[in-house]
C-alpha cells in the first residue's frame, strides 16, 4: 500500500518534480487536479549552492524558507510527495 496524500493534509511536505523545481510547504488540500500548499517555498534547484537533496535536508533541519503564502501545484507536475519530517537529516 502506498501513502495516501490525504494523510499528509496539515503537515509540511516536499513535492518532487522531474525538473529542477521543488515545492515545500504545508499541505492544506489535494484533489485530482493537484496540491494546495500554504507557507510554501518554490525552489529552483538549478540555482544556488546546494543540490536538490541538500536543499531538502537543510529545509528539514532549519525550516521552510517561505516565499509564497499559497501555491497550487498541478498533480501532473509531481512525481513524489513526502512529509518533510520523513526526510533523513543524518
Amino acid at each position: 500500500m502506498g501513502l495516501d496524500p490525504n494523510e499528509l493534509v496539515g503537515r509540511e511536505v516536499v513535492l518532487d518534480t522531474l525538473g529542477p523545481i521543488i515545492y515545500l510547504g504545508t499541505l492544506v488540500a489535494q484533489d485530482d487536479r493537484g496540491f494546495s500548499l500554504e507557507n510554501a517555498d518554490l525552489h529552483n534547484a538549478s540555482e544556488g549552492h546546494a543540490t536538490r537533496e541538500q536543499y531538502i535536508v537543510e529545509s528539514a533541519r532549519e525550516g521552510i524558507r517561505v516565499n509564497r503564502r499559497r501555491i497550487f501545484v498541478l498533480r501532473q507536475a509531481v512525481y513524489s510527495i513526502s512529509a518533510l519530517s520523513d526526510v533523513l537529516t543524518d
